[in-house]
């Protein structure tokens, strides 16, 4: 049944991707070549950047659709955005393959659909790396503003996502990009989990990338654990939307089967909303509030809650990680924990504590340091990591 229902998906995404192409413009048999490739251009149309409503900013930018892979290994296709700043640079520009926090699960909510109008969470932070002069290419993730539910909290798929997006931004006609583009993963809470996923794959799914570092934050790293800590808790609407995404990409655990007429409510609003509104509709509620029995109990599903745990393989290039000791929505010990597991498999971590605030705060207290380290690793200078005497 596994072989069957895999290679229905494939060729259904394989379909997906050509029909894309097509109405795009794009002839038949370079829609069948850009099934080929992770990272191939399906489709572009110019874009646009603004941090704030009409804000310039001195750049071109690209909405795109490009292949990628499913968590399962299948094709898939994702859109995203490639920012290139306009300044005359010569030579191989920075990259930074940007995955951004929680946005929400309706396709209004993708970065894609906000970038272009000042209306971004994260532009800000973005625009700091296009003031550098280096190129950033922001994935808006399987299944946010492209067909289907979006997969969220699926590491695998994730991480794909970002690697292919670097892949995609590379090979775009008139981004000026070229193989030899140095590449920097940034990412934070959701997006840390996506960096860091990236960061775990890169050395067997893009080798070819040259990649400099990771700086990844707020990481939840453990997703069971991080269910635990928010259920109840006025974080206790991104369990049920982790739910949904875990369904999204795993249809076979059947979330519907669980879930009472009230939690089945829930779930349905949350795929049509974004971040703001389903949190406050989800806030405070248990999980036996909205359930007919625990899922999370259940073999099928905590396997999968598994699958996208990490820890199991050492980045290939060197890492910041960056934790708020106050983080109410991701604990520090599943931070710390992550930092141990990278370090005791060898890997060059830097962990940086985030003193004052808490889970928001963090990703933007910290972006200048994030990017002075990140402008470090695209100048060769050497690392400074503190794996030793890592106990915890």
């Amino acid at each position: 049944m596994r072989i069957r229902s895999t290679a229905t998906a494939t060729a259904t995404a394989l379909a997906a991707v050509a029909t894309l192409a097509v109405s795009a413009g794009i002839p038949a048999e370079a829609a069948e070549r850009a099934t080929t490739r992770p990272g191939d251009i399906v489709s572009s149309v110019p874009s646009a950047f603004h941090p704030l409503p009409g804000q310039p900013t001195n750049t071109k930018a690209w909405k795109v659709h490009y292949r990628s892979t499913t968590a399962d290994g299948a094709p898939n296709v994702v859109s995203g955005t490639v920012i290139v700043p306009q300044d005359g640079r010569t030579g191989p520009r920075p990259l930074i393959t940007y995955a951004v926090g929680t946005v929400g699960l309706g396709d209004s909510c993708a970065p894609s659909a906000n970038l272009p109008y000042g209306t971004a969470m994260e532009a800000n932070l973005i625009q700091q790396y296009t003031l550098r002069g280096w190129a950033v290419v922001v994935t808006d993730y399987e299944g946010l503003g492209t067909p289907g539910t979006h997969t969220y909290t699926v590491g695998p798929s994730a991480g794909h996502a970002m690697l292919d997006a670097a892949r995609a931004a590379v090979r775009l006609p008139g981004a000026g990009l070229s193989p030899d583009s140095p590449v920097g993963i940034i990412g934070y809470s959701q997006g840390g989990q996506a960096s860091s996923w990236a960061a775990e794959l890169q050395g067997s799914y893009a080798p070819e990338l040259k990649v400099k570092g990771t700086a990844t934050g707020g990481v939840p790293a453990d997703l069971l654990k991080v269910a635990a800590s928010n259920d109840g808790s006025f974080g206790s609407g991104l369990i049920f939307m982790a739910a949904a995404g875990q369904d999204a990409a795993f249809p076979e655990l059947k979330l519907d089967s669980y879930l009472n007429p009230a939690g089945r409510a829930l779930v349905s609003g949350m795929k049509e909303h974004c971040v703001a509104i389903d949190a406050i509709a989800g806030s405070f509620k248990r999980i036996s509030d909205l359930t007919t029995r625990d899922p999370l109990a259940q073999p099928d599903w905590r396997a999968r809650l598994n699958q996208s745990r990490l820890g199991r393989t050492a980045p290939a290039a060197p890492v910041l990680q960056y934790h708020a000791l106050a983080d109410e929505l991701i604990p520090y010990a599943v931070g710390r924990q992550l930092r141990s597991e990278w370090c005791a498999k060898g890997a060059d971590v830097q962990f940086d504590t985030i003193w004052l605030g808490e889970h928001v705060s963090g990703v933007i207290t910290h972006s200048p340091a994030v990017g002075a380290w990140m402008a470090d690793r695209f100048a060769d200078r050497p690392s400074r990591p503190d794996c030793q005497g890592v106990s915890d």
